[in-house]
């Protein structure tokens, strides 16, 4: 049984004197149930199991995300809705978005979402139409709630009077008095007794005992967006927010003060939290953050170590520092690496191992082992720690999918992995060619495995459904960082969605792959986070190795991290369910890619179909 619901809205709980009113009433006003013993009894029953079964939870994973589009959000709790079965909240900010529910009247909708430049979305919670948008606080709880599989109205009553309590208590300890429900409305409201408003909406989806969907308070949102509406369905109240209300506090402390409420109400143990950074100064940019390659200087402020600053990154190893010996690489041009080299140019084929100045390259490609990079060799984007040309790209060469899987057949590898530059400049983000490189390389090498590693094609899921659909083996994507370092190390990237693409691969049937860089400001328990994280949305494979400063446009190296935390983190990823973790200070994204495979058991897989 399945009970979505905008959340029910009579007054259960004082905030002044924390005194609750019969549950029966509330079940009542908000799910139009009869007033009788067996409600009340129901929803009693329902809070008594959560409360008995409590101290046994996992502690609640907090994550703030920052601004992130709806449907990535979407795609992301639904895979820790489904796959996962740790309780996260995540906090965030939305673009302009138009959410509803499968009931709602269209009615209710009274602009074309396009024409002031929203999006619009149809979800699977109850309610009508409410608006997100940026000033705005969404949280996403996605939790197993104790005791509860059925996911009936008394269940999904005194989970909705939680999820209202969590935020009348935040709200009050910001200062922000008088918060409460109105009887026969959700939500949050002020001014109960005067001219009600609502600061906050709710609607939440519970079925097996598992939440998602959530909340969405006014911190200092645009209302003008709420006229574009009937927000709720409601005509006779109109929303507010904190702002308007005369409560000047900040984003950041209103989501302090809501994940703090929320681990006293479902983690009474503490709650682990991941930040993405707070700022971002578009103002701080470097001659490489532009676009300039090694050598070209434009200013003297580079915008990546500005960032690392706001990030809590201070200093770092300088260029003349000695690397330890874990570190030195052999160089080693071996037979095979020269044969190997030979058949790229002879082709002139471009490869991620040349153009990123990987330290294996003379082991890889003696055992002929190479990463194919796809749609040139200039990429469109700056990220801090990556020696990829970035200056304006090369135009497209249609011949190059071909040119990969005939070196791929004179190269007999069992396994090849393809990669690319992000072409950011291009409609699909250069989808298309991983799409033209795998049907290559299936006509000349039917039995060959195709890892691809990819973009994150600006979050556009048609390009990435393109991929999909081509039947990758392995699809390959790389957080690279910890939460807190993502737009200091990637700035035209993100933390969300990353998580999101590796969702969707994940819940598309793929065998699905990630990699973190360390040593450039994180510390060993964010990584442990970040491993989670991966594990939670259903990663299989995750590579870590250790970040190696290309030039000195880059951001410095903040540490090196001894051999033992490598092995380490293996066990970690071992312990949270990764299928396989290849962990040590020289791996990179597709070293001893052939033998990851192998560690998953791709050869015993159902190879997915093309589309």
């Amino acid at each position: 049984m399945q009970q979505d619901s905008w959340g029910t809205s009579a007054r259960c709980w004082n905030s002044t004197t924390g005194e609750r009113s019969s549950e029966a009433e509330r079940v009542c006003s908000g799910f139009g149930l009869h007033n009788n013993g067996a409600s009340e009894a129901g929803a009693r029953a329902a809070r008594e199991r959560s409360e008995q079964e409590r101290s046994v939870r996992l502690m609640l994973q907090v994550r703030w995300l920052g601004r992130v589009r709806f449907r990535e959000a979407l795609d992301l709790q639904r895979r820790l809705w489904t796959h996962n079965s740790d309780d996260y909240l995540l906090l965030l900010e939305h673009d302009h978005v138009f959410t509803s529910g499968p009931s709602a009247d269209e009615a209710n909708l009274l602009v074309d979402p396009a024409a002031v430049g929203a999006d619009c979305v149809r979800i699977d919670r109850g309610g009508d139409f409410t608006y997100h948008g940026p000033g705005q606080l969404v949280g996403y709880p996605i939790l197993s709630l104790p005791g509860n599989r059925g996911g009936g109205l008394a269940e999904t009553a005194a989970y909705v009077c939680d999820l209202e309590q969590v935020l009348i208590d935040a709200l009050a300890g910001l200062g922000l008095t008088g918060c409460g429900r109105m009887r026969g409305y959700p939500g949050v409201w002020l001014d109960l007794d005067g001219t009600p408003r609502k600061v906050a909406a709710i609607g939440v989806r519970l079925s097996r005992g598992r939440t998602m969907h959530g909340f969405a308070l006014n911190v200092d949102t645009d209302l003008a967006w709420f006229e574009r509406i009937i927000p709720c369905g409601i005509r006779d109240f109109r929303p507010t927010s904190l702002r308007a209300e005369g409560c000047t506090t900040t984003m950041r402390e209103v989501v302090d003060a809501v994940a703090r409420r929320a681990a006293e109400r479902w983690s009474p143990t503490g709650f682990e939290r991941a930040d993405v950074a707070w700022r971002h100064r578009p103002s701080d940019l470097s001659a490489f953050s532009r676009g300039l390659g090694p050598g070209q200087v434009e200013i003297p402020v580079p915008r990546s170590r500005a960032r690392l600053t706001e990030a809590g990154v201070n200093g770092g190893l300088g260029l003349a520092e000695r690397k330890p010996p874990w570190l030195r690489a052999r160089m080693d041009p071996n037979e095979g690496y020269l044969r190997l080299r030979r058949v790229m140019r002879q082709h002139d084929l471009v490869t991620v191992c040349e153009e990123a100045g990987c330290p294996n390259i003379f082991e890889c490609w003696g055992a002929g082992t190479a990463t194919f990079m796809l749609n040139g060799e200039r990429c469109t984007r700056a990220c801090g720690f990556c020696l990829v040309d970035t200056r304006q790209p090369a135009p497209l060469d249609p011949d190059e999918p071909r040119r990969v899987a005939v070196a791929v057949a004179e190269m007999e590898l069992d396994h090849a992995v393809v990669t690319a530059v992000a072409r950011d400049d291009l409609p699909d983000g250069g989808a298309a060619a991983f799409a033209e490189t795998i049907a290559a390389i299936r006509a000349q090498s039917p039995s060959t495995t195709v890892e691809v590693l990819v973009p994150d094609f600006g979050g556009d899921a048609e390009a990435l459904q393109r991929v999909f659909d081509a039947g990758p083996d392995i699809l390959n994507h790389n957080i690279e960082t910890v939460a807190r370092l993502q737009r200091a190390v990637r700035p035209s990237a993100s933390y969300a969605r990353s998580l999101a693409l590796l969702a969707r691969s994940a819940s598309a049937g793929l065998v699905t792959k990630s990699g973190i860089i360390v040593g450039m400001g994180e510390d060993d328990a964010e990584v442990d986070v970040t491993l989670a994280d991966l594990a939670a949305v259903g990663v299989s494979i995750v590579t870590i190795g250790q970040y190696l400063r290309p030039t000195s446009h880059h951001i410095p190296v903040a540490r090196w991290v001894p051999p033992p935390s490598f092995n380490r983190w293996r066990e970690v990823g071992t312990a949270l369910g990764l299928a396989h973790v290849e962990s040590s200070p020289l791996t990179r994204s597709s070293y001893n890619a052939a033998e990851s495979a192998s560690a998953v058991q791709l050869g015993a897989r159902t190879r997915p179909v093309p589309a």
